[in-house]
């Protein structure tokens, strides 16, 4: 019944990926504010999702980064591929099923120095579908197919 329930899910998510339509390999819309205009250093050093402000700015790879304070502005710009979502801030399950989703950025899970980011919605939580499942064989197919649609639109 439960695998029942997750190849349900995951043609649920197939569906919805043909409705999506994203630019780029980096999941935001045309203001060009990452991550939904929460802070990356604060899901990576503290693990928490926390929305930047506006003052505190910082513009990487043609998108612009918010956070909380001027030291997380610091932290990012010293090193800022270390605190780039995974498979440009699009849901990690879906990646991993061959899709791009938009997130909620108040679901994510930090896991060997890294964040991953996932959808949420009535009927689907990607993030708990993440943690319920193998966490080695998922990364592993999301990293293999995010080679692919980070191409693609």
């Amino acid at each position: 019944m439960k695998s029942l329930s997750l190849i349900t899910l995951i043609l649920l998510i197939s569906t919805l990926s043909f409705a999506q339509n994203f630019k780029a390999n980096h999941n935001t819309d045309d203001s060009k504010i990452a991550l939904q205009g929460y802070s990356p250093v604060s899901y990576l050093d503290l693990g928490i999702a926390q929305k930047g402000l506006k003052e505190y700015k910082s513009t990487y790879d043609g998108l612009s980064y918010y956070f909380t304070s001027e030291d997380q502005k610091r932290n990012f710009e010293r090193n800022p591929k270390k605190y780039l979502p995974q498979y440009g801030g699009f849901c990690a399950f879906g990646v991993s099923v061959g899709a791009k989703f938009r997130v909620d950025p108040n679901k994510f899970v930090v896991d060997e120095g890294k964040y991953f980011l996932f959808l949420y919605d009535i009927e689907v939580d990607a993030q708990q579908l993440w943690l319920a499942g193998n966490k080695k064989e998922l990364m592993t197919k999301a990293d293999s197919n995010w080679a692919k649609l980070s191409k693609t639109q």
